[in-house]
C-alpha cells in the first residue's frame, strides 16, 4: 500500500530486517539498473543478517531522501563537506528496518526543514561502494533506498555541518552539477512517483 507518513505516524520501536525486505521488494519498478540493485540487495540481505548494522563490514543498508517542492518539481541536494559533490540527504539504517522512517530522519536532519512527508515505497535502489577514510574502517557497499520526501511550500534548507550548501534544482540543471548517473535515475524517478500521486488525488 503506499502513501504518505509523518514524522507522527512513524512510531518508535525499530522495524527489523524481514520489513526492511518487504520495503524493498515493494519498491516501485524500474530499468534494468534499478532491478540488478534490487536484486543484488536482496542477496547481500540473505548473506549477511547484520546488514542494517554498520558493524556488517562488507556493506550495509542506507535511506535517502529526494526532497522534492511539489510546486515546482525541484528537488533538494546539498552539497556533501566530506566528499565535495552534491547529493541527496541519506544516512544509515542503524538498526532500524524501516527505511522510509530513516529517509525522513535524515531529511529533517540534514535540510532542517518542519513538515517533511514521505511517500510510500521508496522510488529507487542503488549500490555504491563507499571510500573508507578511518583506517580502521574498509570499503564497503552502500545498500541505498531512496524515498520521495515532499516539502512544504516554500521550505528553505538550514544545512548542518554534514554540508557546504543547499540547491533546490531541476531536472535539466542536473548535468551540470556533475551528478552521477544514480542520481539522475533517482530524479526521474521521483518525478514519476509524484506524477501517480496527483493523478490518484481527489
Amino acid at each position: 500500500m503506499s502513501g504518505l507518513r509523518t514524522r507522527p505516524e512513524l512510531g518508535e520501536a525499530p522495524a527489523g530486517l524481514p520489513e526492511a525486505r518487504a520495503a524493498i521488494e515493494a519498491v516501485r519498478v524500474g530499468g534494468p539498473v534499478h532491478e540488478a540493485n534490487r536484486r543484488q540487495i536482496l542477496g547481500f540481505l540473505d548473506a549477511h543478517p547484520d546488514s542494517l548494522h554498520r558493524s556488517c563490514q562488507e556493506g550495509h543498508l542506507t535511506g535517502s531522501a529526494v526532497v522534492v517542492d511539489p510546486g515546482s518539481g525541484r528537488v533538494l541536494l546539498l552539497l556533501h563537506a566530506k566528499v565535495g559533490r552534491w547529493l541527496q540527504p541519506g544516512g544509515h539504517a542503524d538498526g532500524d528496518g524501516d527505511l522510509a522512517r530513516v529517509a525522513l530522519r535524515e531529511a529533517e536532519e540534514e535540510t532542517g526543514i518542519v513538515g517533511l512527508r514521505v511517500l510510500t515505497p521508496a522510488v529507487d535502489l542503488d549500490v555504491h561502494v563507499f571510500r573508507a577514510r578511518a583506517a580502521d574502517e574498509p570499503d564497503h557497499l552502500h545498500l541505498d533506498v531512496r524515498h520521495v520526501v515532499i516539502a512544504p511550500p516554500g521550505a528553505t534548507a538550514v544545512i548542518n555541518h554534514e554540508s557546504d550548501g543547499a540547491r533546490w534544482v531541476a531536472e535539466h540543471d542536473l548535468a551540470s552539477m556533475g551528478v552521477d548517473d544514480g542520481t539522475v535515475r533517482m530524479v526521474r524517478a521521483a518525478r514519476v512517483a509524484l506524477a501517480a500521486l496527483d493523478a490518484r488525488a481527489p
